[in-house]
């Protein structure tokens, strides 16, 4: 028998995947660390600390004190858009979102990665987040008041939705942060593609049922 099930969702990773980040994240914890007194080189965070949660980074870093990781962690997203000149698309894949959108589909960004971050990198690179009919609804992007500035401020386009940082509750390699965005959106896996591009994020897929396309940039 032949499978007719029509692709209604792409799901994408952000870091690695839509966007080179790894320079401008590399860069970014190198200053905050040596504000406060810490030694780490760009060759360490990249050869053993890249790709994790800010607070597990940390923490496997040396930092015991809570408090102290939330403050670095604030002092990270603050220093974030100041490397953003070595942000990197993935023009590609988002010339490729941006034709299936058009064509009545659906994109979501579904990260374990800051959403703060997220938000601020995609502005840089001109992709808005998902329009919302309420001003009191907090997406960190414009509504679809005010339309035309509104699409001023995303030239190339944007995502329908975006599941990050507190939104994901088990990481991955576990499947849920798929999973979940699959149902809001009343999506099946085999409905959807994901693309990714570490190692955990290839294994969330597989577990999710989803077809799944691995990036490498």
């Amino acid at each position: 028998m032949t499978d007719n099930t029509r692709i209604r969702l792409l799901l994408l990773d952000f870091d690695g995947t839509l966007a080179d980040t790894r320079r401008a994240n590399t860069l970014a914890y190198v200053a905050t660390l040596r504000e406060a007194g810490y030694t780490l080189s760009e060759e360490e965070y990249a050869a053993r600390y890249f790709g994790m949660r800010c607070d597990e980074f940390l923490t496997r870093f040396g930092i015991q004190d809570p408090a102290e990781r939330d403050r670095l962690r604030r002092r990270k997203i603050e220093l974030y858009p100041t490397f953003f000149d070595t942000l990197r698309l993935n023009r590609p894949l988002w010339d490729f979102c941006c034709q299936f959108r058009a064509r009545g589909g659906r994109v979501w960004i579904v990260s374990t990665g800051s959403r703060e971050n997220i938000e601020n990198a995609m502005r840089h690179l001109g992709i808005g987040g998902p329009e919302t009919a309420d001003k009191s609804v907090g997406t960190g992007f414009d509504t679809v008041h005010e339309k035309g500035r509104a699409e001023a401020k995303a030239p190339l386009g944007r995502v329908d939705g975006i599941l990050a940082g507190p939104d994901i509750v088990h990481s991955k390699p576990a499947p849920n942060c798929f999973l979940e965005a699959m149902r809001r959106e009343g999506c099946t896996p085999r409905e959807t593609l994901i693309f990714e591009d570490s190692e955990i994020g290839i294994e969330a897929a597989r577990r999710s049922g989803a077809g799944y396309f691995v990036v490498k940039l």
